[in-house]
C-alpha cells in the first residue's frame, strides 16, 4: 500500500506516532508490522504529523510497509529525521542495573509513590512522623510488586512551597537507608543537586527530577558523577514552580516532545549514557485538561525518543475533572485505568500510588498480551 504524501518544506517538525495495532505479526505479511522497542506490541502503521511552527500541515497515516517510499519523498533532512523516529521507536530498551536488582523493559512496570511530605496533593503527611514507618510502607509496595519505590520529600504540587535542601535530605535520607538496606531499588524524586547527592549516597539508585535537571545548575555534574539513571521530566518552567506555563502550548504532544528531545541531549553531552535516560511527559505539570488528554492519546509519540518511557497519571486532577470533581482520595479507578492505557500505548513505566491494584491491571495487561499472541 502506498501514501502519497503532501509538499512539507525542510524545516517542518515531525513526529511519528505508532497507530494500527496488532496482537501479533504472525501470519501478516513481512514487512508490514514493527514492533514498539522491546515490549508486547507490534503495529502497523505510523501516524505522521508535521507542523510548520505551531501550525499543522500534515498528519496521515503511512502503512508500514510503504512507510520507507512514502518518505523517500520527503526533502532530504525529514527523510533522515522519519527513519531515525522509526528506529528509535524500535530500539530496544536496555534493563536498569540498580546494585543487585535489574529492571527489565519487556513489560510495563510499576514505579511506587512514597512521599515524605506534609502537603504533597494526595498522601501529605502520611509518612512524615517515622522513619521506620514509611520505610515499612515503601517494603509493602515492593511486597506488592513494585519493582522500584520513588521517594521524595517535597511536594510539587501547584503553588506548594519550596523546601529547604536540608529539611529535604532530613525527611528522605533516614528512609532511603532503610529501603536500600534491604535491597529495595530506589529513586529519589527531586530538582535540588544536593537532596540527590544525600539520596544516592544512602543508597538510592536513580534521580527523578521534574525539571529534567534544569532547575539546579550542579545536577547534571552529579547525574554523571554518580553514573545512574535520570528520569527527566517535562515540566513548563525549570523555576521554584514547575507549572508556572503562561505561554501555554500549541501542539502539546509536539512541544513536549521537542523539550525532552533537547534535554536528551544536554544529558547525553554531558556524559550520561543513553542507556540510562527514561523521560517522562509530565502529565498535569502546567497543563490544562485538553492538554493532559492530548499527552494520554498521544503517549505512544514519545516512543519516538528512544529511550524508557515513564507514565505519571495517578491520582491527578484529570481523573477527578472527568469524575464529577472526585477528590484525589477517590480516583482509584481513574487511576488503574490510565496506567492500563498507559501500557497500551507502550510506556515501560507507571508511576502509582495503588501499587496493589496497579500491578494487578498490569498483570491483566500482560496477560491478554500473551493470550492474543498465542492464539494466532
Amino acid at each position: 500500500m502506498s501514501v502519497s504524501l503532501p509538499t512539507i518544506p525542510p524545516h517542518a517538525r515531525l513526529y511519528l506516532k505508532p497507530v494500527w495495532f496488532v496482537p501479533s505479526p504472525i501470519g501478516l505479511p513481512d514487512g508490514s508490522a514493527a514492533r514498539m522497542a522491546n515490549g508486547l506490541l507490534w503495529f502497523q502503521g505510523y501516524e505522521l504529523t508535521a507542523l510548520d511552527g505551531a501550525r499543522r500541515i500534515a498528519r496521515l497515516t503511512v502503512p508500514v510497509a510503504g512507510f520507507e517510499d512514502a518518505i523517500a519523498t520527503l526533502p532530504d533532512p525529514l527523510t533522515r529525521r522519519a527513519r531515525q523516529l522509526a528506529a528509535h521507536i524500535s530500539a530496544v530498551r536496555p534493563p536498569l542495573h540498580l546494585g543487585d536488582r535489574t529492571i527489565r523493559f519487556d513489560a510495563p512496570q510499576v514505579m511506587a509513590i512514597l512521599n515524605v511530605t506534609p502537603d504533597s496533593f494526595s498522601d501529605g503527611g502520611k509518612h512524615m512522623a517515622d522513619p521506620q514507618a514509611a520505610a515499612d510502607a515503601g517494603f509493602a509496595m515492593a511486597a506488592a510488586g513494585a519493582a522500584l519505590i520513588d521517594v521524595g520529600g517535597e511536594s510539587t504540587r501547584p503553588k506548594a512551597p519550596k523546601v529547604w535542601e536540608g529539611d529535604e535530605i532530613a525527611r528522605i535520607v533516614p528512609v532511603i537507608e532503610r529501603l536500600a538496606a534491604s535491597g529495595v531499588p530506589v529513586s529519589v524524586d527531586t530538582r535540588k543537586a544536593a537532596v540527590m547527592e544525600a539520596a544516592l549516597a544512602a543508597g538510592g539508585h536513580i534521580v527523578n527530577d521534574v525539571s529534567a535537571l534544569a532547575h539546579d545548575p550542579r545536577s547534571l555534574e552529579v547525574v554523571v558523577a554518580a553514573g545512574c539513571p535520570v528520569i527527566l521530566m517535562h515540566a513548563p518552567s525549570a523555576g521554584d514552580d514547575p507549572h508556572a506555563n503562561p505561554g501555554g502550548y500549541g501542539d502539546v504532544v509536539a512541544d513536549v516532545f521537542d523539550h525532552l528531545e533537547a534535554r536528551i541531549a544536554v544529558a547525553e553531552a554531558a556524559g550520561i549514557p543513553r542507556e540510562k535516560i527514561m523521560v517522562d511527559p509530565g502529565l498535569g505539570f502546567g497543563k490544562s485538561l485538553a492538554d493532559n488528554l492530548a499527552l494520554v492519546n498521544g503517549l505512544a509519540t514519545f516512543q519516538g525518543l528512544g529511550v524508557a518511557l515513564l507514565f505519571a497519571g495517578s491520582r491527578k486532577r484529570l481523573i477527578g475533572a472527568l469524575s464529577n470533581e472526585a477528590p484525589a482520595a477517590d480516583r482509584l479507578g481513574g487511576s488503574v485505568a490510565l496506567a492500563f492505557r498507559a501500557a497500551e500505548q507502550g510506556a515501560q513505566m507507571v508511576r502509582v500510588h495503588d501499587v496493589r491494584e496497579s500491578v494487578q491491571a498490569l498483570h491483566l495487561w500482560r496477560g491478554l498480551a500473551d493470550a492474543g499472541l498465542s492464539a494466532v
